[in-house]
C-alpha cells in the first residue's frame, strides 16, 4: 500500500496529481490518503502526527510525506526505512520523529532527479516517482547516510503543543498518552484538565483529555468544540501537571 500524508488539503489538484502519477507507475497498488490536511507549512507539528499514524503501516508499505515549505530550495530529499516501512519526503524534520520511535532505521539521500522537475511540486515530480520505485523493488536512487544526521534530530520525543484540530474541534497534542501517568493533568488556556477514558465518561460540556485512537493525548469537550470552548490553535503550549 502507498499512503499519502500531506498538507495539500482535500480540495484542489495536488493530491489528485500525485495519485495519478502513482496509479500510472504501479496500477495494482492502492494509494490511500492517510492525511491531506496536516498543519500547513508546519513540518514540526506534522512530524508528531506522522509518527502516530505510522503505527497503521505494515512492513513493505510506502508513505509519501509532503509538508514542504522549503520545496525547491536547498533542503535534501530523503528515504527512510523504519521497521520495514518506507517513507519518502523532505529533509525538514518531517520524518524525524517516525525514525526516533522505530527500532531499526536506515536513511538515504535521494540524488536522482527526473527529466522534468517543477520548482514547487516535488510531491508529484520527485517523491511519488521514488515511492513507485520502492514499491516495484527497484534500486534506491540515492546515497545511504551512514551517520543518519537529519533535520529534527534535536527535537523532543514528545511535543507539548497542540498539533492538530480535527473536524469536531478536538485538539491533538504531540504527547504520547502512554508516557503520561493516569492522574496526569494537562493545562491549556489556563485550565487544568483531568484524564478520562472517553467522552461519555464526563458530563456534557466538560473539558478533559484522553488517549485518542492513535495513541496521542487529545483535548476535548464532551458535545462541544474544544478549540472554540478553550480558544485553542495549533502551536498553543500544553503544560503537563
Amino acid at each position: 500500500m502507498i499512503l499519502l500524508f500531506t498538507d495539500f488539503g482535500a480540495a484542489g489538484p495536488y493530491v489528485g496529481q500525485m495519485r495519478a502519477v502513482l496509479s500510472r507507475a504501479v496500477p495494482d497498488v492502492p494509494a490511500v490518503e492517510l492525511m491531506s490536511d496536516a498543519p500547513a507549512f508546519d513540518a514540526k507539528a506534522s512530524a508528531y502526527l506522522l509518527a502516530a499514524f505510522a503505527q497503521l503501516m505494515m512492513p513493505g508499505d510506502v508513505c509519501v510525506a509532503v509538508v514542504d515549505p522549503g520545496v525547491g530550495g536547498t533542503r535534501d530529499a530523503l528515504v527512510l526505512k523504519a521497521d520495514g516501512c518506507w517513507f519518502v519526503g523532505p529533509d525538514n524534520g518531517l520524518l524525524a520523529i517516525t525514525a526516533r520511535h522505530a527500532k531499526e532505521v536506515r536513511w538515504w539521500r535521494i540524488d536522482w532527479r527526473p527529466k522534468t522537475l517543477s520548482a514547487s511540486f516535488h510531491g508529484r515530480d520527485l517523491f511519488a516517482p521514488v515511492a513507485s520505485r520502492l514499491v516495484k523493488g527497484e534500486k534506491l536512487p540515492g546515497e545511504l547516510l551512514e551517520d543518519g544526521a537529519t533535520v529534527g534530530g534535536d527535537w523532543p520525543d514528545d511535543l507539548a503543543e497542540i498539533i492538530y484540530l480535527d473536524h469536531f474541534g478536538n485538539d491533538m497534542t504531540g504527547l504520547r498518552a502512554n508516557v503520561l501517568c493516569e492522574d496526569t493533568r494537562l493545562k491549556v488556556s489556563g485550565r487544568e484538565l483531568v484524564r478520562a477514558r472517553t467522552f461519555s465518561d464526563v458530563p456534557d460540556g466538560t473539558a478533559f483529555w484522553y488517549e485518542n485512537a492513535n495513541g496521542l493525548a487529545e483535548v476535548a469537550v464532551n458535545g462541544r468544540s474544544a478549540d472554540k470552548a478553550l480558544a485553542l490553535a495549533v502551536g498553543n503550549a500544553v503544560w503537563v501537571c
